[in-house]
């Protein structure tokens, strides 16, 4: 696994809340109907676009996003660079897989993946390599498959990423619009986007962001 001078810190900081965080965030999503509905077009999508390949929930931390997945009807694994994370999710999924590892050099072959979903891992890649991490992404997905990305968004004004005080790990926002233009040099073109407006309750006021992006095929226009 790559272990650069972020991800050490990144893995620790989450091997260190593993349980905190699997406690707080296992049912987010039965809270979130937006977060399943935006999850149900990824698996729609993935399921219609005629590639029988597997789905990767990359930064899977205690897996019930990987397990949401499964539900929808797709053959989900889940990949961390947390190793108590990992150790979390297969002891509350044993019959789903999860490896430890790094985004930007995955275990996976080349075009094995029909779908990558990275919802809130790729802020904790410093700005000069996330553009490795998006090549992978782009390394693993089959032709006409499909990436959901989510983040946390700046509004671009005054520079296209931002710092902002996470209380696990470093992390960074991004202005969607230079995301997704990463995304197109990367060979992985926008489909769709959703944005969520920070609501009153919000902690962090932030908008929420993902990304619906695919890898064209041979003799796309």
């Amino acid at each position: 696994m790559v272990e650069h001078s972020a991800l050490s810190v990144t893995r620790q900081g989450y091997d260190a809340v593993a349980l905190t965080y699997a406690q707080m965030f296992r049912d987010s999503l039965r809270d979130s109907p937006l977060d399943r509905a935006i999850l149900g077009v990824f698996a729609e999508v993935v399921r219609t676009g005629g590639d029988d390949g597997q789905v990767a929930d990359l930064g899977c931390g205690p897996g019930h996003v990987t397990a949401h997945l499964h539900e929808l009807g797709l053959s989900a694994f889940g990949v961390d660079a947390s190793t108590a994370m990992i150790e979390l999710a297969r002891q509350a999924y044993p019959r789903l897989r999860f490896d430890v590892g790094s985004m930007a050099a995955l275990d996976i072959a080349d075009g094995a993946l029909g779908g990558v979903l990275a919802r809130w891992s790729v802020i904790h890649t410093p700005p000069p390599e996330l553009p490795v991490v998006l090549a992978e992404f782009h390394r693993v997905l089959a032709p006409g498959g499909h990436l959901l990305v989510g983040f946390s968004a700046t509004d671009g004004l005054s520079h296209p990423t931002q710092v902002f005080d996470h209380t696990v790990a470093p992390a960074y926002r991004w202005w969607p619009d230079h995301l997704a233009a990463m995304l197109r040099e990367s060979g992985l073109a926008e489909v769709a986007r959703t944005v969520r407006e920070p609501q009153p309750t919000d902690r962090r006021q932030f908008r929420e962001v993902h990304l619906l992006a695919r890898k064209a095929r041979a003799g796309d226009a």
